[in-house]
């Protein structure tokens, strides 16, 4: 028996050792890639190149102007059409009139697997749920002039640059070519993974400064029933320019009696940020909203506590005012005492407008990327250039990156396909033991629990009680597995 059971130990790590092999290999394969030198490495998390910041970047050139409902704004909307074309989606054109103007937001949907659940019947059936992701691609309406600013650069290794005279104007980069990016940029990672349990739809939203109406449209558009399973709503806007990127949740989420539901997604978006070593690969973190200061911030006349909220309204007003859990994510900087002080930026670099970029001349290409721009680096010491300069490029990528991965995160409403797959295989599993618990037992399970609190002295070394007992308290497991253990050792 001894003999038997350490062959069959030395078969088994044998067959460990091989399988965990071949596993470390074909993770290696899958996960190599080409790095600048031309040797291999490791693909990081969020390692999409400077896709999204090339499309910010031009979309901000080709069409500064982007007010809503412009022949600007028209241009850019098509500009997204054809980009969604080129990343093999099939985008419907939802046109919409205001009393202002003609605008049109462009929307993929992608259908999902489908979250598992079981009837009361014991058969599994499949529920949708929807998540929205969407930014507006349009511009704040403000009066474009060139402006003529002295700007300083602080790059890593140095004291500063020199300062020089930027002649420069508006083109809306940070608001919101960055977050029209940075959804293109899900938009094309989101291909690249096999299935998603969610229905997904991507929406450019147009007119976002006319009181969201693009966003209103697209909401107002729905069915009943697709309303009904929205999990939620993530929103982009600005991540450029502020100090920090920060992902709140909406309104809603200040009634106590709300405010777990409708920050799960929230914390979901903070837990895949910090497991995937952003901040270690590019030097990107996700902060949230603790300024602590006390005001009414939903005109309940109720003093709110300041956090988890942002101080920037956009297209997630539409959805929160329904009720739908959203994270929105904006750049800005919340480290201070009163709501007052409050603007997107300490950099003194940045402070012809009193700290305040979007909707300001200062949200310009040319005088951010003067200002925010740093040379590419050497994050790890190893001696090679591995990490991008671009703010702008790193912060579209790790939102990006940080929206697409909390989709696997899953819904409070059934489980996704690999989830329900393990269950099933638990539950095969446990109703396996109670078969043969009750094969190998077949005293009444009294008896059984009576037994194996007071196991009998000629009982074997060899024997399991963990097998043979099919209701237990923990203290009659405990005691007879430690009989059994001191058994064994004498």
């Amino acid at each position: 028996m001894i003999k038997h059971f350490k062959t069959n130990i030395k078969k088994n790590m044998l067959v460990k050792a091989v399988a965990a092999s071949l596993i470390v290999f074909m993770m290696s394969s899958m996960m190599l890639t080409a790095c600048k030198s031309g040797n291999d490495k490791k693909v990081k998390p969020a390692d999409y190149g400077s896709y999204g910041s090339d499309f910010a970047r031009k979309l901000a050139a080709d069409f500064p102007d982007r007010r809503p409902y412009s022949a600007g704004e028209k241009s850019a909307g098509e500009a997204i059409k054809e980009e969604m074309i080129k990343l093999n989606y099939k985008p419907e054109v939802q046109s919409f009139t205001t009393k202002n103007g003609t605008s049109a937001n462009y929307i993929v949907k992608i259908p999902g697997t489908g979250f598992y659940d079981e009837n009361s019947d014991g058969k599994s059936a499949t529920k949708h749920r929807i998540a929205i992701i969407g930014a507006h691609y349009d511009s704040a309406p403000i009066e474009i002039k060139k402006s003529t600013a002295k700007s300083t650069t602080v790059r890593k290794g140095s004291e500063t640059s020199e300062t020089t005279a930027l002649e420069y104007s508006y083109d809306g980069i940070s608001d919101n070519a960055s977050g029209t990016a940075c959804l293109l940029t899900a938009m094309k990672a989101f291909s690249t993974y096999p299935e998603f349990s969610y229905d997904v739809y991507f929406v450019a939203f147009g007119a976002g400064n006319d009181d969201f109406a693009g966003a209103r449209e697209f909401f107002n558009s729905l069915s009943s029933e697709e309303k009904s399973i929205i999990d939620v709503m993530y929103c982009v806007e600005s991540l450029y320019a502020g100090d920090k990127v920060y992902a709140s949740s909406g309104y809603k989420s200040l009634n106590n009696e709300n405010r777990y539901k409708m920050r799960r997604k929230l914390y979901q978006a903070y837990d895949v940020c910090f497991a995937n070593t952003l901040y270690t690969n590019y030097g990107f973190d996700l902060y949230y909203n603790e300024s602590g200061v006390k005001t009414d911030l939903n005109g309940d006349q109720t003093e709110d506590i300041y956090n988890e909220v942002s101080a920037n309204k956009s297209d997630y007003i539409v959805f929160d005012e329904a009720g739908i859990p959203v994270v929105f994510f904006d750049s800005f900087e919340y480290n201070f005492t009163t709501m007052e002080d409050m603007k997107e930026t300490k950099n003194l670099n940045l402070q012809n407008y009193g700290g305040m970029i979007r909707k300001t001349n200062d949200d310009s290409t040319a005088f951010l990327d003067s200002v925010l721009v740093e040379p590419d680096y050497d994050r790890n010491g190893d001696g090679e250039i591995d990490c991008s300069g671009d703010r702008l490029q790193i912060r579209i990528n790790a939102v990006a990156f940080i929206i697409v991965e909390a989709l696997l995160k899953g819904s409070d409403y059934g489980m996704t396909k690999a989830q329900y797959e393990s269950f099933v295989e638990s539950k095969a599993k446990e109703e396996a033991r109670v078969t043969v618990a009750g094969q190998s037992a077949p005293e009444t399970s009294t008896s059984t629990a009576k037994k194996v609190a007071e196991p009998s002295e000629t009982e074997s070394s060899e024997e399991t009680t963990e097998e043979t007992t099919t209701e237990t308290t923990a203290k009659a497991t405990t005691k007879a597995t430690t009989k059994a253990t001191t058994k064994k050792k004498k």
